[in-house]
């Protein structure tokens, strides 16, 4: 009798495989046709690193616009610049849209350049970074002139985000002009805020900046001549990938190539999103407005 149980029991146990496998979900989709629908899913899932500055809070939002509205669902996780790079490394994020070349960022491309993809397309070619001062700060115009007016700026270089590859060349170039400074850790936003409250005092501060930036259209600010040319000439500014990304996504992975910036364009997207109490809704207004723009990118 327990023998028949037991039979009884394992026939009846593959019945109900067999009738669950043939009639798949409650929807009417298989096992193997769910698989295939959440890896199309998946497939639509891009990851960008964000970092805190200005322009890259931009152009992450308006990538994220861009993308969402051609079906991708697009996720920005904020890290610093070190953590970006050791998360295109290992897969954590799909792509960073802000890499300095061919001096800001030389050391990460250094580093990585065999386990990320860094592009050859540039989005932005006429990047400028240094030390800067108010324009009002007259006896200094170049970096040679700071050890002799240390006094006035409390021998500070107020810096920002540390790990940024602009504050591993300034630190640098304290090295090779000799400055009796100490370059000030802390983040854009802070070291923005100084400048603000500086200015508004009528009181020296210098400080590591770049253009594009919105903050040279608020407040009239120098950069100072760098005569090792420590910071370098014309920067451009390119995207990084993690390995893999363009077998994944050939379409994007064209786009982020075709995406092509001028002083006006970034300028105003940088003030539509800094504007915006949401900085998705000022990068979706600057998209509206900019359609046969971006259909230049998107094709």
């Amino acid at each position: 009798m327990n023998k028949w149980k037991k039979e009884f029991r394992f026939i009846l146990a593959m019945l109900i495989v067999t009738v669950l496998t043939a009639c798949g979900n409650a929807d009417g989709e298989s096992n193997s046709e769910q698989q295939g629908t959440q890896a199309a899913e998946s497939d639509k899932e891009i990851t960008i690193g964000q970092i805190n500055w200005a322009e890259n809070i931009a152009v992450t939002n308006m990538w994220k616009v861009i993308l969402e509205e051609k079906g991708y669902d697009v996720k920005l996780n904020v890290l610093n610049m070190g953590v970006t790079m050791q998360a295109l490394e290992s897969g954590d994020i799909d792509a960073s849209l802000e890499i300095w070349l061919p001096v800001q960022d030389a050391n990460y491309l250094a580093e990585y350049q065999d386990t990320v993809n860094f592009s050859d397309a540039t989005w932005y070619d006429k990047a400028k970074v240094g030390l800067v001062v108010p324009s009002y700060v007259e006896e200094v115009n170049s970096v040679e002139d700071l050890n002799d007016h240390k006094e006035i700026f409390d021998s500070k270089i107020v810096g920002f985000d540390p790990g940024a590859g602009t504050m591993e060349v300034t630190e640098q170039l304290i090295k090779n002009y000799d400055l009796e400074f100490k370059l000030l850790q802390s983040s854009e936003s802070a070291m923005l805020a100084e400048i603000s409250e500086a200015v508004k005092a009528g009181e020296p501060i210098v400080a590591p900046l770049w253009s594009p930036h919105w903050v040279f259209s608020k407040y009239d600010l120098k950069f100072l001549e760098d005569p090792q040319n420590t910071f370098g000439g014309t920067e451009k500014i390119h995207h990084a990938t993690r390995q893999g990304f363009e077998e994944d996504y050939p379409e994007v992975s064209e786009w982020f190539k075709n995406w092509k910036m001028n002083d006006e364009q970034i300028g105003e997207l940088i003030d539509y999103v800094e504007s915006a109490e949401d900085p998705l809704d000022g990068a979706a207004q600057w998209v509206e407005e900019n359609k046969k723009l971006i259909g230049e990118w998107v094709k």
